[in-house]
């Protein structure tokens, strides 16, 4: 499989989507720039435990 076969694009999304909305209805203003750092942070370590337990699988 290709790396861009295991990137977390939903759940990066969802992740933004969830962030944004929780600000808009708490706050009352949505702040897309701390959305979208936490939506790549969570990404990202989705994307680091796909490679790892990838790589445990085929031992």
């Amino acid at each position: 499989m290709a790396f861009a076969d295991n990137l977390p694009i939903s759940e990066s999304l969802g992740v933004f989507v969830g962030v944004t909305g929780f600000d808009w209805l708490t706050e009352g203003q949505a702040e897309p720039l701390k959305a979208a750092i936490a939506a790549i942070a969570a990404g990202a370590i989705i994307a680091v435990a796909r490679q790892v337990l990838n790589k445990r699988g085929k031992r």
